[in-house]
């Protein structure tokens, strides 16, 4: 979604915006995630046969070319071991096209970890050579610039934060600020299920807590059978009354579950940015998060709770948040969609963008946060 919108919006500031991807995304119930046709053009290449066989390969990467039409093409590739982000790699410095890389989190030090052996066989195979065939990196948090550093790549890196659509989620109406006055709370996990995101220790704080007339939602698509695990910590832990797990959300769904919710947590052990926790802001709801994601604004703004990584600090969080008043909450809300407002519109990421690409290409000085 965030790679969706922005190519939507660098096509709105006049840019010619190509989207190369696998699969048949026109195929995909969710028809918000391919971007405005008009704005952007996305070319689905079909899975077939293995991504990794040759005529799948030769299919991708024809595609790419097909899509380079000009001499002031970049190839701009989002995340990382994929075949289709090696494709991209290969066909940039083939032909020469300036190449810019966003890792997305995917070489975060818990990433990293995560099915470590296969990505330690993939960085010495292709994924390094690929990365430092960059001519840009991308960060979305200095804490990601940082953990690409300590990876041993030199290259310069910008840091540019993802966005959110301010149109799309923040206007709260007033009936709905008030009805959360008075109805019982509700809290609010909505990302992937998936190890990483901490969801055993949330269920874990939230048995400690019981917080008094207090729900928790879970929403989000299962990755590798962990919605069933949590289930059963939730069983085991006999808060099937309160804590109710459901499927993905996309679109007004999504945004009417932010907007019922009155605190939203990802007790997350890492996140290059954490978009959710942008987009719950956005909603006017204040956020529980950890420092395993970039969001010391949330004490800036006093909008939040940014808490090591842990299920203590988790439990105290949890306790000092479900004891707020109402109208507390509303107020911590209030200061997080001035916070997204000011820092995060979608409008200022495609600047910031635009003036990267135009650096790439030669066309104008180093922006100031390209390092």
């Amino acid at each position: 979604m965030t790679v969706s919108t922005l190519c939507r919006e660098l096509g709105l500031a006049g840019w010619d915006v190509t989207i190369v991807t696998r699969g048949n995304c026109y195929e995909d119930p969710d028809k918000v995630l391919i971007p405005p046709i008009g704005l952007v053009n996305t070319l689905s290449v079909p899975k077939g046969s293995t991504l990794l066989s040759p005529r799948w390969s030769s299919l991708f990467g024809s595609a790419i070319i097909g899509a380079a039409r000009t001499k002031y093409t970049i190839i701009h590739n989002h995340g990382l071991w994929l075949s289709a982000n090696h494709i991209s790699a290969v066909i940039a410095k083939k032909h020469r096209f300036p190449y810019v890389v966003s890792p997305r989190g995917m070489a975060e030090p818990w990433a990293l970890q995560y099915k470590a052996w296969k990505k330690q066989v993939a960085m010495l195979l292709y994924q390094r050579r690929d990365l430092l065939s960059a001519m840009v990196l991308h960060a979305t948090a200095e804490s990601e610039a940082e953990n690409l550093r300590r990876l041993g790549f030199r290259q310069p890196i910008a840091i540019i934060p993802n966005g959110v659509d301010m149109l799309a989620l923040g206007k709260t109406l007033a009936t709905e600020v008030g009805a959360k006055t008075y109805r019982k709370k509700h809290a609010l996990f909505l990302s992937r299920l998936h190890p990483k995101k901490g969801l055993a220790m949330l269920v874990e704080a939230w048995s400690r807590v019981q917080p008094e007339a207090w729900t928790l939602t879970i929403a989000g698509p299962d990755e590798g059978g962990h919605r069933a695990e949590i289930n059963r910590l939730i069983e085991r832990k006999d808060l099937c009354d309160v804590i109710r797990v459901i499927d993905a959300v996309n679109g007004e769904e999504k945004t009417k579950l932010y907007r019922s919710a009155d605190l939203f947590v990802l007790p997350t052990f890492s996140e290059n940015f954490g978009v959710v926790v942008a987009e719950a802001l956005a909603c006017g709801v204040p956020v529980i998060t950890t420092k395993g994601a970039p969001w010391q604004g949330l004490l800036d703004y006093d909008c939040g709770w940014w808490v090591d990584i842990g299920l203590e600090p988790l439990v105290h969080a949890l306790r000092e948040a479900t004891s707020k008043s109402p109208q507390e909450l509303v107020n911590m809300g209030e200061n997080g969609k001035r916070y997204v407002e000011a820092s995060f519109s979608w409008p200022m990421i495609a600047r910031d963008m635009s003036e990267l690409y135009s650096w790439v290409l030669g066309k104008r000085a180093r922006p100031t946060f390209v390092y």
